[in-house]
């Protein structure tokens, strides 16, 4: 191993395409260290310098026969390694941003399935309660409420005074108010 730690950069770029594997062992024991620091450096992370050199050094042992060193074997290593850090930081931040949208997409789904759920449960009780009402209260109160007809034309179509239409819906609603709770009553004003 001396003789290769004598040898030139290019002769071990040389050595190296020709599949010599002390070439390759010396490359990596001259520039190991420097490249390491300088990838430390950059992305101040001991580990992550570490897996880049190791992906640096796999690589060129991989691709020797096709690696074309027009200019020197230090600024091979050097490029590569900037590369493959400028590679790294892009997918980090490709993974963040992936990432982040999930947690939005997610909590906002979550409010939407929680809405929707909570709408569905309201609606059931409010369905529910109107079931209960006195029937001609609730033939009223559904005429009112959910076909929108006006005191006048339920009156004509009950055949009953508008006064009296007026009198079911009011007592509708007091009797809902007091079995749904005064939010749901509320909701149900708006909505209904």
């Amino acid at each position: 191993m001396e003789y290769y730690s004598n040898l030139t950069d290019e002769k071990l770029m040389l050595l190296l395409k020709e599949d010599d594997h002390k070439a390759y062992a010396q490359i990596y024991d001259r520039y190991k260290f420097i490249l390491h620091a300088h990838a430390v450096n950059k992305l101040r992370d001991r580990e992550e310098a570490r897996d880049i050199i190791q992906e640096v050094f796999t690589y060129l042992w991989a691709k020797r026969g096709q690696i074309e060193f027009t200019g020197s074997l230090s600024g091979y290593l050097y490029g590569a390694v900037r590369n493959a850090i400028l590679n790294k930081i892009s997918r980090k931040r490709v993974h963040e941003k992936y990432h982040d949208s999930m947690k939005v997409f997610a909590l906002q789904e979550q409010v939407v399935t929680d809405y929707r759920v909570r709408e569905n449960l309201l609606r059931e009780s409010i369905e529910r309660e109107i079931a209960l009402l006195p029937p001609k209260m609730k033939a009223v109160f559904i005429m009112s409420r959910n076909e929108y007809l006006s005191h006048r034309e339920i009156a004509w179509k009950l055949e009953i005074s508008e006064q009296t239409v007026s009198k079911q819906i009011t007592n509708a609603l007091k009797i809902l108010k007091v079995k749904l709770g005064v939010a749901i009553y509320l909701l149900m004003i708006m909505h209904l």
